[in-house]
């Protein structure tokens, strides 16, 4: 059964992630438990008053009242539970984009994804960026999201920088706070070995650049020629307006 004050979705959506997340299934047992001594309490000092004990009936209005206390506890523990990021379905992605990072956020939206086909799901970046190759995994991972009916709200507060930036662009719906920035700029690598070797390198971050502006272009009101104009070889910072203006992102709220 669904909680009263749950507006989330259908009481068909709260049994499958009742059943699906560890979490929420834990927290549902034990607000279960409770609500089963309460009620337990309640028929025994009926019972007792009956019998007209009068010491057995305050040792029972005693137990009914611990009973009581916790089901109170357990409900707040409960309902704290469904008010969490988990339950709603919202990643909050607040560090570099490494492959570590890359791998806990597929696999909890994977998770997601599974328990509920077709859910919406929403991705908090404040990131300064980072690596392209697993950021460029984690963009074709969102995109494919998408494909399979999920809605993806992609958010930037504070900062959506370099590699975060390029993976806001891959939501159903784009969002920055008022407050918030957005960083372009070409991307940066090392390379060591021989000169072809370095040149190989070089080649194929160019051609990874072009993959970005196309990203970028095909996501905004920009062409691939603007966007190569403004960030050569410098940081392109752009305000939430801005963004907003270039069709970088759908919304400022």
């Amino acid at each position: 059964m669904a909680p009263d004050d749950d507006d989330s979705g259908s009481s068909d959506g709260f049994i499958q992630r009742l059943l699906g997340d560890p979490e929420i299934r834990a927290a549902f047992l034990a607000k279960l438990a409770a609500d089963t001594a309460r009620i337990q309490a309640a028929t025994e000092r009926a019972h007792i008053e009956a019998e007209g004990g009068r010491a057995m009936v305050r040792q029972a209005e005693a137990t009914a009242e611990m009973a009581e206390r916790a089901a109170d506890a357990n409900k707040r523990e409960f309902d704290f539970t469904l008010a969490g990021d988990t339950y709603h379905r919202v990643y909050q992605f607040s560090s570099e984009v490494t492959s570590s990072s890359v791998a806990s956020c597929i696999d909890k939206l994977s998770r997601w994804a599974r328990m509920e086909p077709g859910c919406d799901i929403e991705v908090i970046f404040n990131s300064p960026g980072g690596a392209v190759v697993p950021g460029m995994a984690l963009f074709d991972y969102l995109v494919d999201l998408r494909h399979k009916g999920h809605k993806l709200t992609t958010v930037a507060l504070g900062h959506a920088a370099s590699m975060a930036g390029i993976l806001l662009q891959a939501g159903t719906h784009r969002v920055m706070g008022p407050e918030s920035w957005l960083l372009i700029h070409e991307i940066s690598f090392m390379a060591i070995g021989k000169i072809g070797e370095v040149e190989d390198t070089t080649d194929w971050a160019k051609r990874i650049c072009e993959r970005v502006v196309q990203i970028f272009a095909e996501r905004s009101k920009m062409d691939a020629t603007e966007i190569e104009l403004r960030w050569k070889r410098k940081d392109w910072w752009l305000s939430s307006d801005e963004c907003l203006g270039l069709g970088l992102v759908d919304e400022v709220r």
